[in-house]
Order: structure tokens, then C-alpha cells, then sequence
């Protein structure tokens, strides 16, 4: 399956200038995002995670189905504010300004081995975030899952050294 073909892209958004990959028109074709799912759980399972990381809020929609096919838990990274006990933080850069993530402190034990999933790597900003939260709670990244790739902005050369599936590359 030609997955390219589920994305949507929109001109102009969300500023003049950017061509956003729009993923909802990949969510709404059931055979595509069970096929996104299913290559996802096979290019991942060789990595042996005890735990996925989603990042929020997209990797959680391919997160959750992933853990549940390896049989393995889902731990969320938010925003802050959003996670009720205590937590790992992290700030990092944006092109135009800062933002932070949260990640309970107790989701997983220490040396867990943990695979980070989310929809989009682009400048690599967010994923290198949630990499440290894993480094702070003492755990293993095992690799990183992403279902699109945008290779011009170089987010995998800001990443740490572990293995990076991605699905799609713009």
C-alpha cells in the first residue's frame, strides 16, 4: 500500500509558506490505518521495548495500538499541567520560542527499554525533549517510530543514536 497517498497536503499552513502533511485523511481510510499499524508492529518489534512513549497528541493514536499489538504498556508524554502526579520536565526550543514536556515520574521502572512513537519527525525538537524525560527516569531508548518524515529539516541528525523507523519521507 502506497501510504503517500492517504496524506493530505495543505498549502499555507498553519503560516504562509508551510505545506503541512495533513494524516487525518490516513486516519479516516480503515485499511490504511490498520496497514500504518501493522508495518509500524513489524519494523518495531526487533527493537524489544517493555514500553511505547507516545508523544502527545498524535502519538497517541499510533502509540496505543502499537503497544496493545506488542503487548507491551503506553505511557504518555503531555503538555504541562496535564499529568496529575509527579513528573519528569523537560523545555526545549521551537523555531519560534520554547515548550515543555511531562512525563510521570513512576510510569516505568528504571532500565525499562522504551520506544518513542508520534506521527511526524520534523526539526527533531520534540522527539530529542522526550528523549531526555527518558534518560531523566533512568531508561533505555531503544528507537524511535515515526509514520512521516520531513528529511530536508534534519530532526534524525538531532536525535540520539538509536535506530529511527520511518514510514514516510517528504
Amino acid at each position: 500500500m502506497e501510504l503517500k497517498n492517504l496524506i493530505r497536503d495543505i498549502p499555507d499552513f498553519p503560516k504562509e509558506g508551510i505545506l503541512f502533511r495533513d494524516i487525518t485523511t490516513l486516519l479516516s481510510a480503515p485499511d490504511g490505518l490498520r496497514y500504518t499499524i501493522d508495518i509500524l508492529t513489524e519494523k518495531c518489534l526487533e527493537f524489544e521495548p517493555d514500553y511505547i512513549v507516545g508523544i502527545e497528541s498524535r502519538g497517541f493514536i499510533f502509540g496505543v495500538p502499537l503497544a496493545y499489538k506488542l503487548k507491551i504498556g503506553f505511557i504518555p508524554v503531555r503538555k504541562p499541567g496535564k499529568l496529575p502526579a509527579k513528573v519528569y520536565s523537560v523545555s526545549y526550543d521551537l523555531e519560534y520560542g520554547q515548550d515543555s514536556l511531562e512525563m510521570h515520574q513512576d510510569a516505568m521502572a528504571s532500565g525499562s527499554r522504551v520506544l518513542v512513537i508520534d506521527d511526524l519527525l520534523a526539526t527533531g525538537g520534540t522527539a530529542g525533549a522526550v528523549a531526555q524525560l527518558i534518560e531523566k527516569a533512568n531508561c533505555n531508548l531503544v528507537g524511535f517510530g515515526f509514520v512521516i518524515e520531513l528529511k530536508d529539516l534534519g530532526g534524525r541528525q538531532k536525535l540520539p543514536e538509536v535506530p529511527i523507523v520511518s514510514l514516510i519521507e517528504y
